[in-house]
This record gives C-alpha cells, structure tokens and sequence, in this order.
C-alpha cells in the first residue's frame, strides 16, 4: 500500500509540475532563442572584413624598390641593415 501511495504522489506531482513548466515556459518566453550583437561585434567584423579584402604586399611599393634594382640605383647602407638585422634578431644571440 505504502508503494502505491508513493507512486500515486510521485505521479501527481509530475504531471502538475509538467503543467507548471509548459506554462511558466511560455510565460516567460522561453523555448525562443535569441542573438544580440553588440556594436563592438559588429565594428570587428567590419573591420576584419576589410583586412581580408586588402592585399597582404603592397604593389606599389615592391614594384618601385624592383624598378630600383633593375635600374642599379637602389642602394642600401651596410650600417643600416647591421642596426635592423641586430634589432631583429640582435635578443637570440
């Protein structure tokens, strides 16, 4: 008797507390998903859209330093490239 009575419970407070959550739930307006982007979102991926349109080498400059070479003019300071290369990899020695 005892396990009956138990299950008879167990059996009211699932269906009433079923009926409080289906209700509770469209209530509340649950059951909707929703996506809010801030406008710092969205200046990023503006911005990052615009990165992955540009071009990674800059035309204009390659080809003016190519044109430089070709024609023997462009020079660069020993001293110059030393400083640049030490300043780059001058910490790994």
């Amino acid at each position: 008797m005892r396990i009956e009575a138990y299950n008879q419970v167990a059996q009211l407070y699932q269906t009433s507390n079923t009926k409080n959550v289906t209700q509770a739930a469209k209530t509340n307006g649950m059951g909707r998903d929703e996506v809010q982007i801030s406008s710092t979102g969205r200046d990023y991926h503006v911005a990052k859209a615009a990165v992955s349109e540009a071009a990674d080498i800059r035309e204009d400059l390659v080809a003016d330093i190519k044109a430089r070479i070709k024609d023997g003019t462009y020079d660069v300071s020993p001293d110059d490239f030393a400083e640049k290369l030490l300043s780059q990899y001058g910490s790994i020695l």
